[in-house]
């Protein structure tokens, strides 16, 4: 029997064991915190989106491809509902606020990895986001028609609008 099966194997096995309970308990800590501090900014998120809410509530039942999560406020100033789309560099999740008289009130994106420079010009930039203020959610927009296209980032400004849409869809499905 050689000195590996021996001495270092065991060893080996041994240290592999240990830093994997060592990660499990890391994770098994840190995951509650880390999901409140998600949570958290998803609150913060909409807040900043429809400041005069006095609350949100979840709406239950909307099924439509993309959209995580639709939030009604209690005191009925808005709906905000988070989509997301496939851009350039990853996936793009966008807030969307919509008035309760059908039209959108503004528009954030809390997730990205657009390329720097080109993408994120769309992805990162309120003032790209100021172009869906006031369109209407009735149907669904059209790129260079309704809304323009970010000049050289035409992936990046498609991602948002699709993310956009999902939540028009979802919105025109709120009972």
């Amino acid at each position: 029997m050689s000195n590996w099966n021996k001495i270092f194997k065991p060893i080996v096995v041994l240290c592999v064991i240990m830093v994997t309970g060592a990660l499990a308990a890391t994770n098994r800590v840190t995951a509650p915190i880390i999901e409140a501090a998600t949570l958290a900014a998803q609150e913060a998120a909409r807040t900043e989106l429809l400041p005069d809410a006095q609350g949100f509530e979840k709406v239950e039942g909307i099924d439509v491809a993309n959209v995580s999560d639709v939030y009604r406020t209690t005191n009925d100033v808005g709906v905000v509902i988070t989509s997301s789309a496939k851009g350039y560099g990853g996936d793009v999740v966008v807030m969307t606020a919509i008035t309760p008289d059908g039209n959108i009130k503004q528009i954030k994106v809390t997730e990205q990895s657009e390329t720097k420079g080109i993408g994120s010009n769309v992805v990162a930039t309120p003032s790209y986001w100021e172009r869906y203020e006031g369109v209407s959610a009735a149907q669904a927009l059209v790129l260079n028609q309704d809304i323009d296209a970010y000049s050289g980032a035409t992936i990046s400004s498609r991602a948002v609008l699709t993310a956009v849409n999902s939540a028009i869809e979802a919105y025109n499905q709120i009972p």
